[in-house]
């Protein structure tokens, strides 16, 4: 076999794997289902007004009854510390992750944060609820100021690991955009819509939601 061939089935291989790693296929999410949005600030809406969130406008186009337990200021720590009694109160069948944020503005150590949303996943599916993770930009002043954010790279190999399925390029594409910002860290309204539009073709995609 010579080197092109053997650098082509390398690839093949290479992305085979990767594909295999991710979670899953499972049934689409049905209208009515209770679906939990474990989150921060980015949830819960901060840059724009009441109903104007993401998960309010997730919820009107896809028919789930969307939780939105989304606390500013939130870390890693305290969305694990805030489940339990959300998972028992709520029992959603889906349980999307958006955390991560504040753990990186105030330095908290990588590995921590790890640990703790892989806590948070084991919990969720030890009660067989279908998990999402949201990926969150790298806090990076000078590219908040000037555009071309991307994912923190934990989030990938974390869906890899876990075998979680992963929304990705969402919050990095809106907030590397200034007309679609409310500050630095946060979407305007418009920014929201936005980010509301690609998780919503992100989870067609991976077959949680049928657009039909």
């Amino acid at each position: 076999m010579g080197n092109g061939m053997k650098n082509l089935f390398y690839i093949f291989f290479l992305t085979f794997s990767l594909l295999a790693c991710r979670a899953e296929k499972v049934p689409a999410i049905p209208v009515g289902t209770t679906v939990l949005i474990l989150g921060d600030s980015l949830s819960y809406g901060t840059g724009a007004n009441k109903n104007e969130d993401y998960p309010t406008l997730l919820g009107a186009h896809t028919g789930w009854n969307i939780v939105n337990a989304g606390v500013p200021g939130d870390t890693t720590a305290d969305g694990l510390a805030r489940l339990p009694d959300l998972l028992n109160e709520h029992q959603p069948k889906l349980l999307m992750i958006e955390l991560g944020g504040n753990d990186f503005l105030h330095g908290v150590p990588v590995g921590q944060t790890i640990a703790n949303l892989n806590k948070i996943i084991s919990q969720a599916k030890s009660k067989n609820i279908t998990t999402v993770l949201i990926a969150i930009p790298e806090f990076k002043p000078l590219k908040a100021a000037m555009g071309g954010l991307s994912d923190h790279p934990l989030y990938e190999k974390m869906a890899d690991e876990t075998k979680t399925f992963l929304i990705e390029d969402t919050f990095s594409e809106v907030l590397s955009k200034n007309s679609l910002k409310a500050d630095y860290i946060h979407p305007n309204a418009q920014g929201y819509r936005a980010v509301e539009e690609k998780m919503r073709e992100s989870l067609t995609e991976l077959g949680l939601f049928d657009a039909k």
